[in-house]
């Protein structure tokens, strides 16, 4: 096959070199025409007639060739691809496989029409042969050099298709040449044992700095006119480019179209207020053709495995269906994320119509546009559809040859592996994800459970794609970080101790007597009832895999040999033996708590308005910081925050408002109400509260209602979309994860009455006791006012009612509260009395007397104080 390639490559060269010799010959010819010598132009053109067809006969043929083979690679590929299907990584280079197809299809048949025409030739040829006049030859000889594939050529000189598509590549206006390629999942571009095709394709052109415009955009259908320049104008008509996975030719775009970047603004209908959307790079004409949207409602959908949401679900669609987009563009994606390590990768994942999920690695995170600086997700991408940014477990990716290879983890250069020679019986892509242990989640887990309690530490959890029908043929050796007993590393350095300071308090101390003490230490160190399980998951079930044998290495690492493939593995260090169906059942509620977190609920209110409420998912680590931001925004409670209660990435809190208080988000009123919960990100509700019947709660001071909320895990909410079916079915069927009281207070109303039975002002003994009141409220300390509402007869849910009035106005307070304990008494009753009974009870005997001689003397202006 190789002989065959190489003989028809010289007879190429051969052709060409031909054709070169009468072109350079003709030239001579033409630029001394003369009529003597046109038997020379039919010596020359005759001949070049069936060159020029032997070569596109042989082009045809070695491109035919090359077709099939790329044929039958896609093909390959392709039952790779469906054999393998976890491994996820060539699902785009069978489309860019399949685009070089059709390309060179398009190249098979432009070769057809180009024999045809050379059968036209013949018959000019003919004419030629038979006499024809020389000024008749020389326009059939430019006729020729005229058909041209593009109508701006003014070189008379022909030009091929791949020059074309040559220039098509660098012209200035369609952006530096791009090598990027679209994978579905992130692969290690510096690791140097990977195999060749992955660190070919994680290479990317850089890009020349363009001039921001940042100006809003709107879909409109008009195309602006774009800047003139001195440059002449090129026809792009025969490009082919990408456009959702389907072929398409690119409009007429001039140079004057410099690629800008422009800003999208999107309003946030919960603050209603203008966001930063996202940048995109293109020409001027295709991005007024672009609008974006917000669809954080489908958040859900988009998070996978142990991966975390980190901005928002972008939609980019375009105005008009048919728009011819000259990919790839570029997608400037704004996100925060609060974690990042050596275990975590900033990624964008697009999912396009058929909910097909692909994967991009930014080209940058850091920087600014315009005004705008802070993180940015910027990528290049070759198809429109829904985006957001996610943090995930980084992927490395490694070739194992049959020759073997070890290898160290470049996440954690603890973790490696020895692959030795003839362990496969042919190379095998072996792809590694490091799921790291906090200690804190054994710890809980142990407080829980009784039957974790000899579980002493783990070692990070492994998880590896491989294929599966490739067995091995030797053992692999494994070497885990799996940290120590830190009783039994603490007893040790106990002992350290106290030799060190025997052996300093006594010189005269026997040498027998040191080598006592040292012996005692290892004997303690070697502790014969420490166990080391390996468990694996293996077709999607954990096992314990007793025949394996862990050693203890050194400083808390650990190894073992295994003889098949695990889809994930982990090795846990036991004080004392345990039960094998008790480790997995460990090892389950680890995962589960490994991609989990402990969520409180926030409902707080407008200090200003108390109508106005914000609901809120807040991880129980942060909920010290988000409450006093929330108090400084004017929100506050009560209700106090909830109960915390464990979320995984992608669940869903759902609750709806009960007894006499409703809610409406500007919307609708009534309904259930969604929260998406994302540890990265938080998701906020902003309502409207209101009273459901206001004769209601008739002996409260406030109307009283209830928010019930219910967990929907992702895996539901996946169904319900799906199935199409509601999510209130699930909350039907289940009883709330938590409930939070809501109040309102009552308000008097000013009620119309006719002049006959309109109230009757305020009399001089009702203002003096009015005065009285407020001077006594404000001579009163806080403690002084603690004392004296224990002693009256007032409900703490009404003292607590008025402090919310009144937040920073203690003496407001107590005399709001002094005057609805009057209103309350019985008209006989001797109210100064009996409010001097009650100051003298609190310790506050001194205002009696002065009070008294407020009340007797009527000191004038006293009503005004």
């Amino acid at each position: 096959m190789e002989m065959s390639s190489n003989a028809k490559d010289d007879e190429v060269t051969r052709i060409l070199a031909q054709i070169k010799q009468y072109n350079d010959n003709m030239k001579d010819v033409l630029e001394d025409l003369h009529p003597q010598n046109n038997q020379d132009i039919k010596e020359l053109i005759c001949p070049l007639i069936p060159l020029i067809r032997d070569l596109s006969k042989t082009l045809y043929v070695k491109l035919n060739g090359a077709t099939e083979t790329l044929e039958s690679t896609l093909n390959i590929l392709k039952g790779l691809q469906e054999k393998f299907k976890d491994l996820n990584t060539a699902n785009d280079y069978i489309n860019y496989l399949i685009v070089v197809n059709q390309i060179l299809g398009d190249t098979e048949r432009n070769l057809q029409l180009s024999e045809d025409h050379l059968k036209n030739i013949d018959v000019q040829s003919e004419h030629l042969a038979h006499g024809n006049h020389k000024t008749e030859t020389y326009d059939d000889i430019h006729g020729i050099v005229k058909e041209e594939p593009t109508d701006t050529v003014d070189d008379p000189e022909p030009k091929g298709k791949a020059v074309q598509e040559k220039e098509l590549v660098t012209n200035p206006q369609r952006d530096e040449p791009d090598t990027s390629i679209i994978v579905n999942d992130k692969d290690n571009a510096d690791d140097t044992n990977g195999p060749q095709w992955m660190d070919q394709t994680s290479m990317s052109a850089t890009e020349d700095q363009v001039p921001l415009q940042s100006t809003k955009i709107t879909c409109d259908e008009e195309n602006p006119q774009p800047e003139q320049k001195d440059e002449k104008a090129v026809n792009l008509s025969g490009s082919v480019v990408t456009n959702n996975g389907a072929l398409h030719s690119v409009d007429h775009l001039s140079d004057s179209e410099v690629w800008t970047y422009k800003e999208f603004l999107l309003q946030d209908e919960e603050i209603g207020e203008e966001r930063l959307a996202c940048f995109i790079k293109a020409p001027p004409s295709i991005l007024q053709k672009l609008q974006c949207r917000f669809v954080d409602d489908i958040s859900s959908l988009v998070v996978s495995d142990s991966q975390e949401l980190v901005s928002n679900v972008l939609n980019i669609s375009t105005c008009n269906g048919h728009l011819n987009i000259p990919f790839p563009i570029c997608i400037s994606i704004p996100f925060n994320s609060h974690y990042r390590g050596s275990y975590k990768d900033v990624m964008v994942k697009i999912i396009d119509e058929k909910v097909q999920s692909s994967y991009l690695t930014p080209n940058s995170l850091e920087g600014h546009h315009g005004e705008y600086k802070g993180s940015f997700a910027e990528v290049k991408v070759y198809k429109l559809g829904t985006f957001s940014v996610v943090s995930c477990l980084k992927k490395e990716n490694f070739t194992v040859l049959k020759k073997g290879l070890s290898l160290k983890l470049s996440v954690d250069s603890r973790i490696s592996l020895n692959y030795p020679p003839g362990c496969f019986g042919s190379s095998v892509i072996v792809q590694f994800k490091v799921q790291p242990i906090d200690t804190s989640l054994i710890s809980v887990l142990k407080a829980k459970h009784d039957i974790y309690h000899p579980v002493v530490s783990s070692s990070p959890l492994i998880q590896v794609k491989q294929p599966s029908v490739q067995a091995f043929l030797k053992s692999v050796t494994v070497f885990l970080p799996c940290p120590p007993n830190p009783e039994k590393k603490k007893a040790r350095d106990d002992a350290e101790n106290k030799r060190a300071a025997s052996a300093a308090a006594s010189k005269t101390t026997g040498i027998h007597q040191i080598r006592a003490v040292s012996a005692s230490v290892r004997k303690h160190g070697d502790n014969p009832s420490e166990l080391l399980k390996l468990l694996a998951l293996k077709e999607d079930q954990w096992i314990v895999l007793d025949d394996s044998v862990v050693k203890n290495i050194q400083n808390g690492i650990v190894s073992f040999e295994v003889t098949e493939y695990m889809q994930r593995f982990i090795v846990v260090r036991l004080s004392s033996a345990m039960d094998n169906t008790h480790l997995v059942s460990f090892i389950q509620d680890l995962e589960y708590a490994i991609y989990s977190s402990l969520v409180n609920v926030v409902l707080y209110r407008k200090s200003a308005n108390f109508n106005k409420v914000i609901v809120e998912l807040v991880p129980s680590k942060e909920l010290n910081w988000e409450i006093p931001a929330l108090m400084e925004a004017g929100y506050t409670g009560p209700p106090e925050p909830s109960e915390s209660f464990a979320l995984q990435e992608g669940d869903q809190i759902h609750f709806r408002f009960g007894g006499n208080i409703t809610a409406s988000d500007g919307k609708e009123s009534g309904k259930t109400f969604k929260l998406t919960f994302h540890s990265q990100k938080m998701q906020k509700k902003y309502l409207d509260i209101s009273v459901v019947d206001e004769f209601g709660n008739y002996s409260s001071p406030y109307y009283k209602g209830t928010v019930a909320f219910y967990k929907i895990s992702k895996e539901e909410v996946m169904g319900s979309f799906k199935t199409g079916l509601s999510t209130d079915t699930y909350i039907q069927q289940r009883t709330p994860v938590c409930k939070l009281p809501i109040t309102l207070p009552k308000v008097e109303k000013s009620i119309s009455r006719p002049s006959s039975t309109k109230l009757v002002a305020l009399g001089p003994r009702d203002m003096l006791w009015d005065s009285v009141l407020k001077w006594v409220a404000h001579e009163l300390s806080e403690e002084d006012a603690s004392e004296l509402f224990l002693s009256l007869p007032i409900h703490r849910s009404t003292i607590q009612l008025v402090r919310l009035k009144s937040l920073d106005n203690l003496a407001h307070q107590i005399y709001e509260l002094l005057s609805l304990w009057k209103k309350r008494l019985p008209t006989s009753t001797d109210k100064f009395r009996l409010l001097a009974q009650h100051l003298h009870k609190s310790g506050r005997r001194d205002l009696v007397e002065q009070m008294k001689m407020r009340w007797t003397t009527n000191i004038p202006g006293l009503a005004t104080m």
